[in-house]
């Protein structure tokens, strides 16, 4: 009657199946789950994890990330009055630039006072507003410029945040000779950040939107926040259809025309929870929490996160999904676009809109009329282009003259630029006017020979079979075929020898009838 807790946990690492479902579904089976167990195989896991990532040579914009070599750094640092005892001062959430001193430059993870042009560097300052990639969102990018003179400048790839305390701003010297002690500012890439905050506040609004729009179930199983789209994973047992991703994509954008403003708050898991506060399965949150909600009387929506966000929802911009798809059982994926990315997406659509229009000469308004009227002159043309080719065929099916062999007639010719369909007529019509004998046609048909041989019944209980026909004839237009023994066909890729592989016909039948 109870799910075991290991099992209830390897559905979730495993398959991405959260806690939730399996226990609404041992529920509706009149079953428990072992949540305890559960907790106990994630804490074995986690610390399984920790205990490889103790011993690990880790990589960060491809320098050497070697977690204990940085554990004695930073007890080394705090030792030296340069940090506290908490580490490196990280605020994501305020100023977009921090100033401080060099504290440590590392080149391929050793210790050095000085680097040059060129160098891949490690470096560690007192403060940084840097994001470390967390929760689905990708870590900053940015500068360190000296704040004095000589003038140098880092370019900073990313963060990484190996030991708890210890930030380290990885990157590349482009101009300079950075050196330990050197007085600094750190400058954030803002725009990115803009763009990775309009992605990661519509990531919210797009979750609050999926449960609204496909129901409570709808819950998220995983994200990427990146600065040029959003993903994001979330069960649901089907695919969504093109009117729930209109529906989805039209709440979205409505909820940021309305630019509701984000409430962040800092405050107890419990109280968090009572307001009914949305977290994150396989995620760990202490005792105090970092709350985001959107809108206030209308409260669209309220999760425990810790990523950077937009002031209010109007800043996002336009909100389009791109794609909608599954990538494990009972788990879809949408991915999206905001701001920049989304208008460039417009204009381009716009502007492609435009020159199929000027192609038509037609407007923008007039192309759907446009096109749907081209569509019909080329359906028509089709139909009669049709109609032509199967009177061609016809033509040079009648004039095709069968030949008797053992007294069985006997037909092999050639009908120019007739599909599968326009010879299985031909030789209907041959049985029709010779119900014993044996016919094979065959014709190019997009650069392509083909030929379909078929045998009356009567003649295959004499050994005739039209499968042997085609084997026998398709090396020679270097193809192959197969088939029953009334009716085969075969393809090749050699139309020049098409007359010579159906004249090959009357010999195999020849043969084989003597």
């Amino acid at each position: 009657t109870t799910v075991p807790g290991e099992q209830s946990f390897d559905l979730y690492a495993t398959y991405g199946l959260p806690l939730e479902i399996t226990r609404d579904i041992a529920r509706e089976q009149d079953m428990t789950v072992d949540e305890e167990g559960f907790e106990k195989a994630r804490e074995a896991h986690r610390e399984a994890s920790t205990v490889d990532l103790r011993t690990a040579n880790l990589t960060a914009d491809g320098q050497p990330i070697k977690v204990d070599a940085f554990r004695k750094l930073l007890e080394q640092l705090q030792e030296q009055g340069k940090l506290g005892v908490e580490g490196v001062k990280s605020d994501p959430y305020g100023a977009l630039t921090s100033e401080g001193e060099v504290l440590a430059v590392l080149v391929d993870g050793e210790e050095v006072d000085r680097a040059k042009k060129g160098d891949r560097v490690s470096v560690i300052l007192p403060e940084s507003s840097f994001y470390v990639e967390a929760g689905g969102q990708v870590m900053d990018t940015g500068t360190i410029c000296a704040a004095g003179k000589p003038a140098w400048e880092i370019r900073v790839n990313g963060v990484s945040q190996p030991v708890s305390g210890l930030v380290i701003h990885f990157g590349e010297v482009v101009n300079g000779s950075p050196r330990v002690g050197d007085a600094v500012i750190a400058a954030v890439n803002a725009d990115l950040r803009w763009d990775i905050m309009r992605n990661h506040t519509a990531t919210h609004l797009l979750h609050a939107s999926l449960r609204a729009v496909l129901g409570e179930h709808a819950r998220q199983a995983g994200s990427l926040v990146a600065p040029d789209r959003l993903r994001f994973d979330f069960t649901h047992p089907k695919a969504v259809t093109l009117e729930e991703l209109r529906r989805i994509e039209q709440d979205v954008n409505r909820a940021i025309l309305a630019n509701y403003e984000l409430d962040v708050r800092h405050q107890s898991r419990e109280d968090a929870e009572q307001e009914g506060a949305i977290a994150l399965f396989g995620e760990t949150y202490g005792e105090s929490v970092r709350t985001v909600g959107i809108g206030a009387e209308e409260r669209l929506s309220l999760e425990l996160c810790g990523g950077t966000h937009v002031p209010s929802t109007g800043v996002i911009g336009p909100f389009l999904i791109v794609s909608e798809g599954s990538v494990a059982a009972g788990i879809r994926r949408i991915e999206a676009l905001t701001g920049r990315k989304a208008l460039e997406l417009i204009q381009s659509r716009i502007q492609g809109m435009a020159r199929l229009a000027e192609k038509l000469q037609a407007t923008p308004e007039t192309l759907e009329t446009s096109l749907d009227a081209l569509l019909e002159e080329h359906d028509r043309l089709a139909a009669e282009n049709t109609g032509r080719l199967q009177d061609l065929a016809a033509a040079s099916f009648e004039a095709l003259a069968p030949k008797t062999i053992s007294k069985v007639p006997v037909l092999s010719g050639q009908i120019p630029d007739a599909d599968a369909d326009t010879l299985r007529r031909l030789i209907d019509l041959f049985r029709e006017q010779n119900p014993s004998g044996v016919v094979a046609l065959g014709s190019v048909h997009e650069s392509r020979p083909l030929i379909i041989a078929s045998v009356s019944s009567d003649l295959v209980t004499r050994g005739i079979d039209a499968r042997e026909i085609v084997l026998f004839v398709a090396p020679v237009i270097k193809g192959g075929g197969g088939g029953t023994p009334k009716l085969a066909q075969a393809g090749g890729k050699d139309p020049s020898r098409l007359a010579e592989a159906l004249d090959q016909v009357y010999d195999w039948v020849r043969t084989h009838l003597s």
